[in-house]
Order: structure tokens, then sequence, then C-alpha cells
């Protein structure tokens, strides 16, 4: 089947796409017949949670998985202000994993996703998330590849990354995009809209978020990409004026202005604006993303694989995205680990488009955390994982030396004292 091919049958035929993946006859059946002679089995599982430091630090949730043949899996299921209940949750699957094939990673996550009754959600597919990538960490390890290769190979050389700026005026947003300019780097992204401390403003707030993208474009000039994350934050009205005002300093997309429950309130801000929407990080598995693409309510889908289901899902999602000429820009403010697994899937999607970073390959914390590995990065770009498996391990006795610590998300009300969204 040509490229040409798949996208005239466009939506009719996107479950053929995923067939080819996870069908009888495709990748998955060659990962399983490829490890069968190895005779791996699921020893063991153990969660780890992770704190960032600092005041109010994240958490991090990392999950291993164990083998009889030596070889141990890493995941990630990281949830903000949440890293305790998810790793209760990636514990479940314990009794349902030890003494059987990791190799089986499509049967695994409909038995973890169908089996329980009640299914999806954020912290149950996350999860899953977790647990599907250190699956697919092992199998790659046990043959000997890197996990893009046995996703099918490269569809790039290179991956377009974009990391995070921000800053309290216009002046330092400028100031701090226009340093991310000058390392190399092509993108970045922030919220521009503003709060007093907790506080957001409806009019203050858009306001002051238009001039913070005004100087920041003034600064960097046509070229480089300024990604914007409302974050769920505005109100429709918000939502709509702030779009209409941002869209003649042409950023590449706004991300998250509206909220999860109403997928006509995204269609009515789609309506209302010509600037490129984005959104997914919030959303669970490929049936989340279906209508959206189906409806071409966004310009960039944004799943983030230690929440949507695991590497082969949003494999599955960038899929049937592709087949409506959506492209893939994926959710990751996470760790090396979750970088890693969305690189993974980046490599091999041809309708990928960018890929988001938090850390940027140069901080100690994440050097001693990983025992000094993790992505490759030049001149904005991250060059394909060389590593077999997923290409990162977790040092055990640094992990233990940052135990977990309970994290609160901001509390955002409106002048009122009503409560916002986040």
């Amino acid at each position: 089947m040509t490229r040409r091919d798949f996208f005239h049958m466009a939506a009719s035929r996107a479950a053929a796409g995923i067939a080819a993946i996870s069908g009888a006859e495709g990748l998955m059946a060659q990962i399983r017949a490829q490890a069968k002679p190895l005779n791996l089995k699921v020893t063991d599982l153990k969660t780890f949670i992770v704190n960032r430091g600092g005041a109010n630090g994240s958490n991090y949730v990392f999950v291993k998985i164990y083998t009889n043949q030596g070889i141990s899996g890493l995941g990630e299921g990281s949830v903000t202000s949440k890293a305790a209940t998810v790793a209760a949750a990636i514990d479940e699957h314990k009794r349902y994993l030890v003494g059987r094939d990791p190799a089986d990673i499509e049967m695994h996550w409909q038995a973890m996703y169908r089996w329980p009754r009640w299914r999806g959600g954020p912290i149950l597919n996350s999860a899953i998330s977790a647990v599907e990538i250190a699956l697919w960490d092992i199998v790659g390890q046990a043959l000997g590849q890197p996990v893009w290769k046995l996703l099918g190979g490269k569809a790039r050389d290179r991956v377009q990354m974009y990391v995070h700026g921000g800053g309290s005026s216009p002046a330092a947003y400028a100031k701090s995009f226009l340093q991310a300019k000058e390392e190399g780097w092509t993108g970045a992204k922030s919220g521009f809209i503003t709060t007093d401390g907790d506080v957001i403003d409806p009019v203050k707030s858009v306001r002051e978020g238009i001039a913070n993208l005004k100087a920041t474009r003034e600064a960097v000039g046509p070229d480089f990409r300024i990604c914007i994350d409302l974050h769920g934050k505005t109100t429709p009205t918000m939502a709509v004026e702030f779009c209409r005002r941002a869209e003649e300093y042409s950023p590449f997309f706004v991300e998250e202005a509206t909220q999860l429950e109403d997928l006509d309130e995204l269609s009515l801000l789609r309506s209302k604006t010509r600037i490129p929407l984005a959104t997914g990080e919030r959303l669970t598995t490929k049936y989340a993303f279906t209508q959206m693409c189906h409806r071409h309510l966004v310009d960039y889908v944004q799943p983030d694989v230690v929440h949507c289901g695991g590497i082969l899902e949003m494999k599955k999602i960038a899929t049937i995205a592709e087949a409506y000429r959506i492209e893939l820009c994926p959710h990751n403010p996470q760790s090396d680990v979750s970088t890693l697994a969305s690189l993974h899937v980046d490599f091999t999607t041809p309708n990928f488009a960018i890929q988001e970073i938090t850390h940027r390959g140069n901080e100690q914390y994440w050097k001693d955390l990983f025992y000094g590995g993790g992505p490759v990065y030049t001149k904005g770009f991250a060059l394909p994982p060389e590593r077999v498996g997923l290409g990162v391990d977790l040092d055990e006795k640094v992990a233990a030396k940052r135990p977990y610590q309970p994290h609160t998300r901001q509390q955002l009300r409106f002048p009122d004292g009503g409560i916002a969204d986040h």
C-alpha cells in the first residue's frame, strides 16, 4: 500500500494502518516470533517515586520490570500531584504480569485495559503506559535493537525539538526565548497569559499575555517557532479573544485553549481563529482522538506517551491522525524515560512535526539518575537513540536518595474567588 493510497482511504482505512502494526501478520507478530526462543518471563515489578527537589518539587514515577534472563525494562507513568496514586495503580499489574512473556505487548495491553472493567482515565492509563514502555525496553534489549527499529524503522533522520521559556514581563519573555534561540533550539513554548499569584483575571491576563507574545516575536524574529500553551486556563471567551489577538504574531500553535469535556467548545474556537490549534496531553487511548481527527478540530495531536497508553498506543494515534493529514506533536514534560519513549515513535512516524522537552540534556540531576544516559541533541534536533531497548536505565541507589514528597499544583481562582481551570 502506497502512502498516497493510504491518504485516499482516509478514516475508513485508518484501522488498516493500525493492523499493520499489531495484527496477526504485523510487526508485533514478528517481534513475538523473534523473542520466543529467548524464553523470557517476568519475575518481578517494582515502582520508584523520585522527587525533583526544591520547594513543592514534582515527583516522577518509574517502574522496573525484571525477567528470568537478567534483563530489566524501565517505564514511566508520572502524573503531576498524583504520584502515589499512579504508583499504586502500576503495582496492581504485578500479579498479572509475573510469569508471563514480556514480548506479548499487545496482549498485555488489552488485558490491562479491558479486564478490570473500570477502564481509562489518567491514573489507570498512566499505569498501563508505564508498564507498556518497560515491556518494549525489555524486548528491545533482548533482540539487541533500539525500539524504533522494532516499530518499522526511521521515517526521518532527526527529530525537531522545542524547549520551554517563560518570564514575568514582556522583556523577560523576550530574553528567555532569545536565549533558547541562541542555544541552537528552533522553537520554545510558554503560557504567555499571566496570573497574579493564584488569581487569573479574564481581561488583564489576556492583555498581558498578548504583550508578552508581541515582545517575544520581536526578539526572536519571524522564523523561530513560538508555541503557546494556554493549559486549559482560559474560558471560551478568553480563548477566542487571545487567539484572535495572537494571530498577527504567527504562533506555531496554541495548545489546550479549551477543556476536555466538550469537543464543540473546540469546534467553536476553530471557527473563530486562523491560528493552528493543538491538544491531547490529557486524552487517553486512540478512542479519545478519533472524533477530534475526523472533525479536523486540530492541526496537531499531542498524546503523551506516559498517559495515552504507551509507545504502541501513541503510534496508533499517530496513524489515525495521518489518515486525516493531522500532524503529531507529542506532549512531554517528564523525564528522559518519557522523552526517549516519545522519540522512538517520532522517528518512525511520517506525520510527526515537533517534540516537546523540558530538560535540555545538560542537567546533572538527570545524568546522576540515569547513569549519564539520555537523548542526544544537536542544533535543535534529537538524533536516533543508538542504545538497545529504550536507551536509558535508572540508578536505583540515586532514586532512593530522592524520596517522594507531596506536591500541590497551582490552585487558580477568578478575582471573585470562584474556581478557575488549570
